[in-house]
């Protein structure tokens, strides 16, 4: 599995010869140019992670891409003349060809009600779990987890005890955009030291950069 970072939560996720992207939005760049993608997956409404001028680039140029969300996403892309396939709950389907779980779970807590909307997390390929902006835990246990790691809902003691009740094979981080560079550094290095005490290990992935796992 190959994965290239773009940006906060925006991810594009190369496995099985299928091309998968995640979260398309405004805390993330160069993306909107990509082709031959498969799938696409929006976990939640929230501007950093959809942005809807950017994913109407995306369909147009991928024709053939099929786009997954929840209801709460959907209503917005039927706004703007967006298919799409809702997978929501605890509900698996396979679309593109990409075996897919949804876990909906609570957005993590910005301040008591501010910002809550509906939050879908999603296993793929039972091999990759990204839960969004939640701490969900999934039933069974991901290769590989995307871990949020920072922004105004998230503590890095959180996301880490959350990573080492999840207990991935490897873990890299998301939801990052807002920390400066030495706030990023401190992150990972923190993040690395603290799960490899329970064999989580932790790959680093800045934006821009690829890593396989």
């Amino acid at each position: 599995m190959k994965i290239t970072k773009f940006g906060q939560c925006c991810l594009l996720i190369e496995h099985n010869d299928k091309r998968i992207l995640t979260d398309p939005g405004n805390f993330a760049e160069g993306y909107v140019d990509l082709t031959d993608l498969d799938l696409i997956l929006i976990t939640h409404e929230h501007a950093d992670h959809l942005h809807t001028d950017s994913l109407q680039t995306l369909v147009t140029n991928n024709p053939q891409a099929r786009v997954v969300c929840n209801q709460s996403v959907g209503k917005i892309l039927a706004e703007h003349n967006i298919a799409y396939t809702v997978l929501e709950g605890r509900d698996s389907d396979v679309v593109a060809a990409v075996p897919l779980a949804a876990y909906d779970g609570p957005h993590a807590e910005i301040f008591e009600d501010f910002g809550q909307v509906q939050n879908t997390g999603y296993f793929i390929d039972n091999a990759l779990f990204y839960p969004g902006d939640a701490y969900t835990i999934p039933d069974a246990v991901p290769q590989v987890l995307a871990l949020p790691v920072g922004g105004p809902w998230c503590k890095l003691p959180d996301a880490l005890h959350y990573a080492t009740q999840v207990q991935p094979q490897v873990a890299f981080p998301v939801h990052d955009w807002t920390l400066t560079e030495t706030g990023t550094a401190l992150a990972y290095r923190i993040a690395t030291a603290v799960l490899s005490e329970h064999n989580i290990p932790f790959k680093a992935l800045h934006n821009g950069e690829t890593i396989e796992v």
